[in-house]
């Protein structure tokens, strides 16, 4: 006779229930708010939509299983015949649709992009990006490609239409003949990295406006896309050339994979080595000015890691505040604990301000034909790009830190924020490319710094301690040297987005942030160290997910 056990030893208690069903745009007042500052009322409801979908039990699972299963390379077929193709969960895939659908791949590009497209896209793309971060790669190279394109009018006009098509068509075949088309881009290079002058690859032009390309790329990412911008050494110097995968003849180029990248995180988007084995492509810009071409298409790119980078800082604070909201400990409610509560409340902080600064670049993105903005975005957005990537890590381990032992554990979901955490620090120049290129700004137009001073002007004794900041930035400013431009690329960008905070958040956060990173005591601390007196309870409210 067999007895039945009665213990209950495996009864749960004292977990957090599953953040399914929430919404990112309700609790996290400062997006709704950027998006109507910057003229984008109109295009909140569908941001709502959006971020409902973002927050869904379904589109949760369904980037878990992107992460979980990565893409597989297929570089020949059954027969022994060259396919070079990437195989793709069908989450990647239900992902991708849902993204294209909402345009954020290429909306301020397309025949009616609305009012303030790139804040639009940019809020768009922070908020669904939070499900999963690797789908976000070839819509930032998509959103990235076009007005680089437009440097070779008879591409631009054959492809732009697919590129900024909202229909997700994953198949290999002729761009005319798709209903959407995908851009990527191709440029670094084993020997070179960052160094894209360095390229060895060569371009050969054939006598009829094409070129032939041989040579071996580093990174692509994103190689099943369907057009490519690289970078080869054709006779006139350094050029970028548009390669699509399949020619107009309807064969295929030749661009053979070699193999895919085994990440650290980003695991979802196949990032690739390539050969170019005499495939063919065509200018984009004249020859020998390829680094002009593809700085157009750095700056995009550069927006996006300070957006994608907020965007990961959001999804990490959304787990923690959630999980401290439902869990006990000593018989407290882990929210209600001040320690836990000032650890909240400061990614809280951490998090507004690198909202409120890649908005703020968008919006100058949108006006980006004013001299001053363009000129604005010369600084900001290499300072941003420098110092929001960075803080990323630390705070995406503070947030994992707050769920303890759970967090660390790969079914929280925090273990794939942190590695993610440091790509897009790497992403498009690591932190010292980043912060020279701020100095190669100031040396190009030095007009540049009055146009800065202008953007803080606002705030101008407002606050003692920004305004004892902005003298040391002026001091930085008045004598740049490499060894100080990462301190300066520092100070930039805590001066703009203490600036903005000061101007569009609540008061008590706005000082609670200039204190802590600006004030005496605000250098080389830890997450969690604020000034006495911080209200943590309405910092911690403003942020905590609501599940429905």
């Amino acid at each position: 006779m067999t007895a039945t056990s009665t213990a209950r030893t495996h009864e749960v208690t004292n977990q957090p229930p599953p953040l399914d069903g929430y919404d990112p745009l309700r609790c996290d007042p400062a997006v709704a708010d950027g998006v109507a500052r910057y003229g984008g009322s109109a295009a909140l409801p569908a941001l709502g939509e959006l971020a409902r979908l973002a927050g869904s039990a379904q589109a949760r699972e369904h980037g878990r299983l992107a992460d979980t299963n990565p893409p597989a390379l297929r570089t020949h077929d059954r027969y022994g015949h060259r396919v070079d193709e990437v195989d793709f969960h069908p989450s990647w895939h239900w992902l991708m649709s849902r993204a294209i659908d909402h345009g954020l791949h290429a909306t301020p590009w397309g025949p009616d992009p609305g009012p303030a497209p790139h804040v639009v896209r940019a809020a768009g793309f922070y908020l669904w990006t939070q499900v999963e971060a690797g789908h976000g790669c070839p819509l930032s190279m998509t959103y990235a490609s076009i007005p680089a394109l437009r440097r070779a009018p008879e591409l631009a006009a054959a492809w732009e239409p697919g590129l900024c098509s909202r229909v997700y068509d994953p198949a290999l075949r002729e761009p005319s003949t798709k209903d959407g088309l995908l851009a990527g881009m191709s440029m670094t290079e084993k020997q070179g990295g960052s160094d894209v002058r360095a390229n060895t690859t060569t371009a050969t032009p054939t006598g009829d406006a094409s070129y032939t390309l041989v040579g071996h790329k580093w990174f692509t990412s994103a190689p099943t896309n369907d057009v490519f911008l690289t970078l080869a050494q054709a006779p006139g110097g350094l050029t970028c050339f548009a390669l699509p995968r399949v020619l107009p003849d309807g064969s295929r180029n030749a661009i053979r994979l070699q193999r895919l990248k085994d990440k650290l995180g980003n695991r979802a988007n196949a990032s690739s080595e390539l050969e170019y084995d005499g495939a063919l492509g065509w200018p984009v810009g004249e020859e020998g000015r390829g680094v002009a071409t593809i700085i157009e298409m750095v700056s995009m790119t550069r927006l996006d890691c300070v957006v994608g980078s907020a965007s990961t800082i959001r999804a990490a604070l959304s787990e923690a505040a959630h999980h401290v909201a439902h869990r006990y400990a000593f018989g407290t409610r882990l929210a209600d604990a001040p320690p836990m509560a000032a650890v909240i409340g400061d990614l809280a902080l951490e998090c507004e301000a690198a909202t409120v600064l890649s908005l703020r670049l968008a919006a100058a993105m949108d006006s980006e034909a004013t001299g001053n903005e363009r000129s604005l975005l010369r600084l900001a957005l290499p300072a941003s790009k420098y110092f929001v990537c960075k803080r990323t890590p630390a705070v995406v381990a503070e947030a994992l830190e707050c769920l303890g032992g759970n967090g660390f554990v790969a079914e929280s979901g925090m273990p794939r924020l942190y590695r993610e955490a440091p790509l897009n620090s790497i992403w498009e120049g690591a932190g010292n490319v980043t912060a020279l290129d701020l100095l190669r700004a100031l040396s190009k137009d030095p007009s540049t710094v009055d146009v800065l001073l202008d953007e803080l002007a606002p705030t101008a004794g407002a606050h003692p301690v920004l305004d004892d900041a902005v003298v040391r930035l002026r001091a930085e400013l008045a004598d740049p040297v490499p060894e100080r431009a990462r301190r300066l690329a520092e100070l930039v960008a805590l001066c703009l987005q203490g600036s903005l905070l000061l101007r569009h958040a609540p008061n008590d956060l706005a000082d609670a942030f200039l204190v802590s990173r600006l004030g005496a005591d605000g250098t080389g601390r830890t997450l969690g160290v604020l000034p006495r007196g911080t209200g943590t309870r309405a910092l911690v409210d403003r942020v905590t997910p609501d599940i429905a």
